[in-house]
């Protein structure tokens, strides 16, 4: 039977390594926040309640798409879409086409970053690869003005950032709700992974500083992957609500 994205494709290394998992959410929590279009996901009133828990659901469905098989995939990715068509229904609007490239962008963009910060540089060959595999996402949701490339995808990612994110009222509230879900120290951690992971233009509009306090943090972490320590110790930062959806992503 097919399957969506190839048994030894870079795309599974990434999305079946927990922490990297975990580093694309951080990045992704970040760049959400300022997405001109996150009004959308405050009409149903889902996200304020629970912004870490509809993130990760988020996560959950690329890393499902990721390792299913086509029919599996193609499933899901249509399930997204009717989902986003009952929302679009209910507020007799539209979501634009911009808004839904800007979240595959972003995937695309963070399965990159956080892989490159935890593990290794990734060739261009493996870049394509990631690009390739969301865009195939894409055009089953039939979202229009995709890139066609990697290259253009660059290109238009660049041109996204600058146009499409702003500091608002919507980011101000979900940095108040992570802090409230995550407590200070979670809170102040991520952060600093942000910090290190997003676009320098995501980092100016939500002021998280430089990377590199946590640096010597992660040097440490990594070496207790090495020893195979790290899941303890990681486990001990998890917070209690959210700690069985984050081990469930170890089970791929």
């Amino acid at each position: 039977m097919m399957n969506f994205v190839g048994k030894h494709s870079i795309v599974r290394k990434i999305w079946g390594n927990t922490d990297v998992v975990l580093f694309i959410f951080a990045g992704a929590a970040a760049e959400f926040s300022l997405n001109k279009a996150v009004d959308w996901l405050y009409f149903t009133g889902k996200l304020p309640k629970d912004p870490l828990g509809r993130l990760f659901s988020t996560v959950a469905y690329a890393q499902k798409i990721v390792f299913s098989t086509l029919a599996e995939a193609n499933a899901a990715i249509d399930q997204i879409t009717m989902i986003h068509q009952h929302v679009e229904a209910g507020r007799s609007a539209k979501i634009p086409d911009w808004a839904y490239r800007d979240v595959l962008f972003m995937l695309i963009d963070y399965s990159i970053r956080a892989f490159e910060v935890l593990e290794r540089k990734l060739t261009l060959t493996e870049k394509e690869e990631i690009f390739t595999t969301f865009y195939r996402v894409g055009h089953r949701m039939e979202i229009n003005g995709l890139p066609t490339d990697f290259a253009a995808w660059q290109m238009m990612h660049e041109q996204q950032l600058q146009e499409n994110l702003i500091y608002s009222c919507f980011s101000h509230d979900l940095y108040d709700q992570y802090k409230k879900h995550l407590g200070s120290l979670r809170y102040s951690l991520m952060r600093k992974i942000q910090a290190l992971i997003v676009p320098f233009k995501v980092n100016e509009l939500l002021k998280l500083g430089e990377g590199k306090p946590i640096k010597p943090i992660l040097t440490l972490y990594k070496l207790s992957r090495k020893l195979k320590i790290n899941k303890p110790l990681r486990n001990l930062i998890l917070p209690a609500a959210y700690k069985a959806q984050i081990l469930s992503l170890e089970a791929f």
